[in-house]
């Protein structure tokens, strides 16, 4: 059983892991490779506004989306964006990356390498990994505006989505670990984290919402 005090911590992280900026134009959206092809979804809808002329996917495979799409995240983004109907002129495939870093490290080679001049991005993720991947691409392209952007959705939309809200509030204290823990690894800008996400944070790793973590939970202190 998910307790009260559970619904309401998960949301209190989800909420700060929300960016909340406002789409604007940008020289390129970037999709974020995972299991959830809403991703590729809002890189279409974002482009047929006119928000960025150019659409580019990135993903290999992992553990989670080997089953699902086998011929790599950024490949079946691609298909689903054709589907949708954008040209295939107006796609690259970056199929290698395999975490966040890479994501934006070799999209951001490839684009070089395609002689697309980028001074800002809109960076399309799942919902609640806006701020892990604002982070990160603060820290590894921070020549460019960055711009995050996912599927407008509320905490329950999502849970529902998904079909497993323990999975899900196990994602969003994994996410929130990381963005304490890697900016002391050079992996992305460090960010203030209120004190409420943190006691938040912290009342869901003791009840034992840890399976996303990358290292046993601790004081956040």
């Amino acid at each position: 059983m998910i307790s009260t005090q559970d619904w309401a911590d998960a949301r209190r992280v989800w909420d700060y892991h929300q960016m909340g900026h406002a789409p604007q134009p940008c020289s390129v959206a970037i999709g974020l490779g995972s299991h959830d092809l809403g991703v590729a979804d809002t890189a279409v809808d974002l482009y047929k506004r006119g928000l960025a002329p150019l659409l580019v996917f990135t993903g290999a495979t992992s553990p989670t989306t080997r089953e699902r799409m086998p011929r790599g995240e950024a490949v079946h983004y691609r298909e689903r964006a054709l589907e949708l109907g954008v040209p295939s002129e107006a796609i690259l495939v970056e199929p290698h990356a395999r975490n966040t870093g890479e994501n934006i490290c070799f999209s951001r080679k490839l684009l070089e390498e395609s002689g697309v001049e980028v001074s800002s991005v809109l960076l399309i993720s799942k919902p609640y990994e806006e701020r892990r991947a604002y982070a990160t691409a603060r820290k590894l392209w921070p020549g460019v505006e960055v711009v995050s952007a996912s599927t407008p959705m509320t905490f329950a939309e999502y849970v529902d989505s998904i079909g497993d809200a323990r999975l899900v509030i196990d994602m969003l204290v994994g996410a929130l670990q990381r963005l304490m823990i890697y900016p002391d690894q050079g992996f992305m800008i460090r960010q203030p984290v209120p004190g409420d996400v943190v006691e938040a944070y912290e009342r869901l790793c003791q009840a034992g919402y840890t399976s996303r973590l990358t290292i046993a939970a601790t004081s956040s202190t």
